[in-house]
């Protein structure tokens, strides 16, 4: 595994681009297992195709503008994809500490 290193993630695509890969498809698998998987792969190619992982004492996820409006294709409520949304971000920030063995308070409480 590669070392993490804050200062390298800001170049995150050339250090650590096979992580970031691994991350997302670790999180993308999770959630087809517990989610409407046509959901999933909305959210995963019509918002998170967009976001953006960035790390400062952990790591958060910038999503694009209006990410609920972006998805199309599927019926859903607003506040299911809100919800799932909100779900598919705490696992994709899970995976990354996961990749990056780095310790998070959400991981911390699963212990």
């Amino acid at each position: 595994m590669t070392e993490f290193d804050p200062e390298r993630f800001e170049d995150k695509y050339v250090h650590y681009f096979p992580e970031l890969q691994e991350a997302y498809k670790r999180a993308f698998e999770t959630m087809n297992e517990a989610y409407d998987s046509q959901l999933i792969h909305a959210i995963d190619q019509q918002v998170l195709n967009e976001s953006e992982p960035f790390y400062d004492d952990g790591f958060t996820i910038d999503l694009p503008e209006n990410p609920t409006e972006r998805v199309s294709g599927v019926v859903v409520s607003d506040e299911k994809l809100t919800r799932v949304l909100d779900r598919y971000v705490t696992e994709l920030r899970r995976e990354l500490a996961a990749v990056f063995d780095l310790e998070t308070a959400e991981n911390r409480h699963e212990k």
